[in-house]
C-alpha cells in the first residue's frame, strides 16, 4: 500500500485552499478571543476586589476570575480537538463563538462571586473551543510557507491585542468593574459572519492545495511524536509569558512606579514580539533546526534581565527575549502542524493549545517558586535564563536527525 509523501512545510506550494482575505481575518479575530479574556479584567480586579469585600475568600475567588479561563482552557482543549475532528471545524467553531459571548458577558448580570467564577470556567470551555478551531482551520485551509505566514500572524496578533485589550480594560473599568465585560459581545458580531464566510475544509482542499496524498491504512494517532512537543511547548509558554507577567513587578523593584512608564516598555516588549513573528515569516530553514538558537536568544534576554540595575538594561533584556519569544510561539506551532494530518489535526491543535495555556496558568507560579527560593524576582528571571540555556543546549542533537514521517490516513470532514 502507497504511503503519502508529505514534504516539510518549507518545501510545499503556497497555494491556498480559500480564495481573498476575510476567511483569514475571521480566524486572526477569532484567535484573539481567549488572550481578551487573559488580560481585559487585570485593570479592574482591584476595584472587583472591594466589591466584593465581605465575601468570604474573596482574596483567593477574585484572582481566579482572570485566570481560571486559561487553566479551563488548558484542560479542555484536548477535548475540545477531538470534538473538531468529530463534529467539523466551521460547525463548532460558530456555536463556540456565540458561547463565547454568552458566557463572557454573564458577570454583568451576577452579583455572586462564586457565580461569575462558574461563569469564567465555562468561558475557558468556549475558548478552548475557538481557539482550537481557528488554529486548525488554519491548518486545513493554506500550506507552505502561506501556512507559516498565517501562523506567525496569529501571534502578532496575539501580541498586539494584549496590549489593546489591556488599555480597553482599563478605560471600561473607570466607569465600573462591571464594564468590561460588554466586551465579549463581539462574539456575537464574529459568529454570524463566521457561520456565512468560512467554507467547510475536506481533505480535497488540501490536494487543490497542493498536497499530494495517498490514501494509506488507518493508524492510531500519533502520540509519540506530539508528546514531546507538547512538553516544549509547555515550558515555551512560560517563557512566551514571562516578561508579559512580571514585567510591572520587575519595574517596581527598580523603584520605577510611573503607570506611563510602564506602559510604554510593556508597549516595548509587545511591539519586539511582533518584531519576531515578523522575522519568522523570512526564515527559510525548518522550524526544529531554529529551536536552539531560538530558546539561547530568549535565555540570553533573561539573563539580562536577572542582572539589570537600570532600567535601560532591562528594556535591552526585555526586547531581546521578546523577539526570541515573537520567533518561538510560530515555530513551535509551525512544527505541531507539520506533523499531523488533517484526520488528527483538531486533536494534536488541541493537544498542543492545551499545552500552552498550561504554560501560560503555570508561569507565574514558577516566578513565584522562583522567587521563594532566591529571594527576589530577578534572580527567579536569571535562574528561568539558565534552565532556559540548558534546554538550548539539550536541543543541539535534535537539529541533527532527520525524522521520517509515518504514513498518514485521511478520513473526509463530517457534515
Amino acid at each position: 500500500m502507497p504511503v503519502s509523501a508529505d514534504p516539510p512545510a518549507s518545501e510545499r506550494d503556497d497555494h491556498a485552499a480559500v480564495a481573498g482575505r476575510l476567511p483569514a481575518a475571521l480566524l486572526m479575530a477569532g484567535s484573539c478571543l481567549p488572550i481578551l479574556g487573559a488580560v481585559l479584567l487585570a485593570p479592574v480586579l482591584p476595584r472587583m476586589q472591594d466589591h466584593f469585600e465581605g465575601v468570604p475568600g474573596n482574596a483567593a475567588l477574585v484572582p481566579l476570575v482572570l485566570t481560571v479561563p486559561a487553566l479551563s482552557l488548558a484542560l479542555l482543549a484536548p477535548f475540545a480537538g477531538a470534538i473538531v475532528d468529530r463534529l467539523g471545524r466551521k460547525r463548532l467553531l460558530v456555536v463556540a463563538t456565540i458561547l463565547y459571548t454568552l458566557f463572557g458577558t454573564v458577570p454583568l448580570w451576577l452579583d455572586s462571586l462564586l457565580g461569575i467564577v462558574v461563569s469564567r470556567v465555562l468561558l475557558g470551555v468556549a475558548e478552548a473551543a475557538v481557539m482550537t478551531c481557528c488554529t486548525t482551520l488554519i491548518g486545513d485551509y493554506y500550506t507552505g510557507k502561506l501556512r507559516d505566514r498565517y501562523l506567525a500572524l496569529q501571534t502578532m496578533c496575539a501580541s498586539a491585542s494584549a496590549t489593546v485589550f489591556f488599555v480597553f480594560g482599563g478605560v471600561l473599568g473607570a466607569v465600573s468593574w462591571r464594564a468590561p465585560f460588554w466586551l465579549y459581545a463581539v462574539g456575537l458580531l464574529l459568529a454570524p459572519v463566521m457561520a456565512r464566510v468560512l467554507p467547510a475544509p475536506t481533505p480535497g482542499a488540501e490536494r487543490v492545495a497542493g498536497e499530494e496524498r495517498v490514501e494509506a491504512e488507518p493508524r492510531p494517532f500519533p502520540v509519540r511524536r506530539m508528546a514531546g512537543l507538547c512538553l516544549l511547548t509547555v515550558f515555551g509558554a512560560v517563557v512566551f509569558y514571562a516578561v508579559p507577567v512580571e514585567m510591572s513587578y520587575l519595574l517596581d523593584d527598580l523603584g520605577v512606579d510611573s503607570t506611563g512608564v510602564i506602559g510604554a516598555v510593556t508597549a516595548i516588549a509587545s511591539a519586539a514580539t511582533v518584531v519576531g513573528s515578523i522575522v519568522f515569516t523570512r526564515l527559510t530553514d525548518r522550524p526544529r533546526r531554529r529551536l536552539p538558537a531560538l530558546f539561547l536568544l530568549c535565555a540570553a534576554g533573561f539573563l539580562v534581565m536577572g542582572t539589570a540595575d537600570s532600567l535601560p538594561l532591562l528594556i535591552v533584556g526585555a526586547v531581546l527575549n521578546c523577539v526570541g519569544t515573537g520567533l518561538l510561539l510560530p515555530s513551535l506551532l509551525t512544527l505541531a502542524m507539520s506533523r499531523l494530518d488533517f484526520a488528527d489535526r483538531g486533536r494534536g491543535t488541541g493537544l498542543w493549545t492545551a499545552a500552552f495555556f498550561l504554560g501560560e496558568f503555570l508561569c507565574p507560579l514558577v516566578l513565584l517558586g522562583g522567587k521563594g527560593v532566591l529571594g527576589d524576582l530577578a534572580s527567579a528571571v536569571g535562574l528561568l535564563g539558565l534552565v532556559t540555556l540548558l534546554l538550548s543546549a539539550a536541543l543541539v542533537p535534535s537539529t541533527r536527525r532527520t525524522p521520517q514521517r509515518e504514513p498518514h490516513h485521511h478520513a473526509p470532514e463530517q457534515p
